[in-house]
């Protein structure tokens, strides 16, 4: 079951630092523009299906990911703002609160109509 798929729309000028610490920040278009420049920047015309639960699947294009870890707050904040940190680290405990961590590989290059897709496990 798909419980949540977006669209990159733009990558903020600032993303490249996060990227290069393996880390993806995603936010809505409807985010204040200084937080657009961190980020990954997608429409987020859906709320999400269910929450994000270790175990799914997220999809970066044809890239997939097994999700270790879910902080506490990510799945509100994914819900309300549209925000998502996605972090390839291999934590099986989030070191913060809206964390989601992935398996520790490589980040997949992403742009402008990359898609976003987490999946029930």
């Amino acid at each position: 079951m798909t419980k949540y798929h977006a669209t990159i729309q733009s990558v903020g000028e600032l993303a490249g630092e996060f990227i290069a610490e393996g880390i993806l920040v995603f936010f809505a278009t409807t985010a204040p523009e200084e937080l657009q420049e961190t980020a990954l920047v997608h429409d987020c015309t859906d709320k999400p299906a269910a929450p994000v639960v270790p175990g799914d699947r997220v999809r970066l294009d044809h890239h997939a990911y097994r999700v270790l870890a879910v902080g506490t707050v990510a799945n509100a904040n994914l819900e309300n703002l549209g925000h998502l940190v996605l972090k390839f680290n291999g934590l099986t405990e989030p070191e913060m609160e809206g964390d989601v961590t992935l398996a520790a590989l490589p980040v997949p290059d992403l742009g402008p109509g990359s898609t976003l897709t987490i999946e029930s496990r």
